[in-house]
């Protein structure tokens, strides 16, 4: 299979918003847009998506994950970035519609259905510098993926920057494509220098979370994360892995840290990241003003591995659903 978001469907559901209202979902080929240079998105980043999967069963049943917060996550950037956004009930509609036209492209566990519901500004005025766009596109694009991990499932060397911003403040909680490019250069020159996959950007000395996704530590039966406080993207899939620790035993503890305390408890106990397409990732190092701390052992700790499976099992289908994360595919 082609590499992670690399190959589509041949079919995408689209809405167009003009003269104050939508024109209702349409099923259209996967093709090119036809856009003027002078479009709104182009000029002032007025754009947000979201990131969620479905999945096939090993008995064939397909159903999507957790799509009322993706939704309701979009519903929040749209508002922020002062963007047309169609109703909740539209945006659930349009994102089975999307997974029910292209069901028989979708791979079995572990591959899955990848879908990246799109919406950005579309009205063609470069001095609307100060005012929203009056026309939108939104529209589901959707991808057949295999494992995140085909190669193996791998720690990562994490760089923790004390100086550095992923995002503006309050701003982080918006998934907006201009988050992700403010982090690039970072995650970038971070490779290039240390060899890092990732940057743990902790602004003021306050862990916050990566260029692409959120982060945990685990250590002496606790696991702290930075509390939702509009400068972290709220993850789905943090979520989940929260809900399931607590169920687990540890205690889960939201609350500001800093980077002092983050490498004091690393040795003695395990890190990860949590998103949509590495679901759980373990951290294997921290890099910090050029010196390495090993998290643990190194490896993925018996936690996470066990936060992982657990998760993972749910997904699939292989496991009970007491919290009904999994919704099925309204064909």
């Amino acid at each position: 299979m082609a590499a992670f978001g690399t190959e589509f469907t041949d079919k995408m559901v689209i809405n167009h918003y003009a003269d104050g209202q939508w024109s209702g979902l349409d099923v259209v080929p996967v093709e090119p847009f036809r856009l003027h240079p002078a479009t709104h998105v182009l000029h002032y980043a007025s754009e947000c998506f979201e990131g969620l999967k479905a999945y096939r069963t090993a008995e064939g049943n397909i159903h999507l994950f957790r799509p009322d917060r993706h939704v309701a996550r979009l519903l929040n950037s749209a508002a922020q970035l002062l963007l047309p956004v169609p109703d909740e009930a539209t945006l659930v509609s349009s994102l089975h519609r999307a997974v029910a036209e292209v069901k028989d492209q979708i791979p079995a566990y572990p591959g899955s259905l990848y879908l990246r519901p799109t919406l950005f500004g579309t009205e063609e005025d470069i001095g609307a510098a100060a005012r929203p766009t009056q026309k939108a596109i939104y529209y589901v694009l959707t991808s057949p993926v295999g494992d995140y991990f085909a190669g193996g499932l791998k720690p990562l060397r994490v760089k923790v920057d004390h100086e550095a911003q992923r995002s503006t403040p309050e701003f982080g909680a918006v998934k907006t494509g201009g988050n992700y490019a403010a982090a690039m250069r970072q995650v970038v020159r971070a490779r290039e220098e240390l060899g890092a996959d990732q940057v743990l950007f902790a602004p003021g000395g306050i862990v916050q979370e990566t260029g692409a996704a959120n982060f945990v530590l685990i250590e002496n039966g606790e696991l702290l994360t930075k509390p939702l406080d509009g400068s972290i993207l709220p993850g789905v899939t943090r979520d989940s892995i929260l809900t399931l620790a607590a169920e687990a035993g540890l205690k889960v503890t939201e609350r500001d840290f800093n980077v002092t305390e983050l490498l004091e408890r690393a040795p003695n106990g395990e890190a990860a990241l949590t998103g949509t397409a590495a679901v759980l990732t373990p951290v294997g190092e921290l890099v910090h003003n050029g010196v390495t701390t090993q998290v643990g052992n190194g490896e993925m700790g018996p936690w996470s591995s066990k936060l992982r499976d657990q998760l993972c099992s749910i997904q699939s289908g292989t496991a009970d659903d007491p919290h009904g994360w999994r919704v099925a595919l309204n064909a």
